[in-house]
């Protein structure tokens, strides 16, 4: 095997910090979109059925019909600048580069020994990508940061997995960390309801707040994934902090694929039966995206807004994402900032030669 060469080493060493996101087509039209599909539900991490009866229905039905159709609903929602995800996604990682430059020289810490970059696990810029960047920068150690607040072995395993694919390549492996998880950490938490309360106080408060996670096979959660239970956490701190009454706030899954049973309720159905009850208004947010995407514009805002207001609903309203929100920023900070102190510690003064104990 040919191992991938090495960047000259610099003088002191960095740490890498890397994002991970999902990912996105390259543009709206249905070759990228079907290129993307095909990457991602090729992941045995996001399907795992066995690859000999996978693999005929991908190629054979799901790559011929779907792509166009998902081409439309990316067309919906692209901008000048591009796929709303990507966007927001490299304006974290520029954000979080200065963000966190503040918050180690406060500490007196070096700030220019740090790097952030960022990866999709699907499409472009890659995972490979973005740790080339950061081994061309000098940096020998490596801290994963997955986009996904909570742990699903289809999101934050598979990124690791994609992490290490790239590091079997490479000749020298770098120390490696990983956030694994925030779903109920107190910074994660404030910057959601912040995010709320600040778009509350713009428009006015709601009656029903729908908080509505990407879904999963239900069997994933029989097989021991934590990802229910970590979307549970996340609401129910989230309701705490923002002073919900139960009856006030319910929290479902959306983004449903093939015909099993998925975690429950489904957000669609929820957003049916909130109709049926002629709520005045009802508010989603989205906790576990901290970019606005595909799932959350075109899905939520437009698709579950029809069902609502077809249902009997008078007002629908979608809070928008983390995004850029500097709060959110912060809050990458405050999670990031254990792990950079103790990789950042200085290492003890050699003894002198004469001390010196072999043990």
């Amino acid at each position: 095997m040919h191992y991938l060469p090495e960047p000259s080493p610099r003088t002191p060493p960095r740490i890498g910090i890397l994002l991970i996101n999902m990912g996105t087509p390259d543009a709206p039209t249905t070759p990228a979109v079907r290129r993307y599909l095909a990457e991602f539900l090729s992941d045995p991490r996001v399907i795992e059925t066995p690859r000999w009866l996978w693999k005929p229905i991908l190629h054979g039905i799901i790559l011929r019909a779907r792509p166009a159709k998902s081409a439309e609903k990316y067309r919906k929602i692209w901008t000048r600048e591009g796929s709303p995800l990507l966007v927001h996604t490299k304006t974290q990682r520029d954000m979080l580069q200065g963000y966190l430059g503040e918050a180690l020289r406060n500490e007196g810490m070096p700030a220019d020994r740090v790097i952030v970059e960022m990866g999709m696990r699907y499409g472009h810029p890659s995972v490979a990508r973005g740790i080339e960047a950061l081994r061309q920068q000098g940096c020998d150690s490596l801290l994963v940061f997955p986009l996904y607040p909570q742990y699903a072995a289809s999101t934050t395993g598979s990124s690791f997995d994609a992490v290490a694919a790239c590091l079997r390549q490479r000749r020298f492996v770098p120390a490696l960390k990983m956030i694994g998880s925030y779903a109920d950490h107190p910074a994660y938490i404030g910057a959601l309801k912040e995010r709320i309360q600040k778009y509350w106080q713009r428009e006015g408060a709601t009656e029903h707040l729908v908080m509505s996670f990407h879904g999963a096979p239900e069997k994933t959660r029989q097989d021991g994934d934590p990802y229910y239970d970590e979307c549970c956490r996340t609401a129910q701190n989230l309701a705490a902090q923002l002073g919900l009454k139960k009856e006030n706030w319910t929290l479902s899954f959306q983004s449903r694929f093939g015909r099993a049973q998925w975690l429950q309720p489904y957000t669609f159905e929820v957003l049916e039966a909130l109709g049926k009850k002629k709520l005045r208004r009802v508010d989603v947010v989205c906790p576990g995206f901290v970019s606005d995407c595909l799932e959350t514009i075109e899905e939520i805002g437009m698709g579950g807004k029809e069902v609502f207001l077809k249902n009997g609903g008078s007002e629908f309203c979608l809070i928008p994402c983390l995004n850029d929100f500097p709060p959110w920023i912060s809050a990458m900070v405050e999670i990031l900032m254990p792990e950079l102190r103790t990789m950042l510690k200085p290492q003890a003064a050699a003894m002198p030669t004469e001390d010196r104990r072999i043990f």
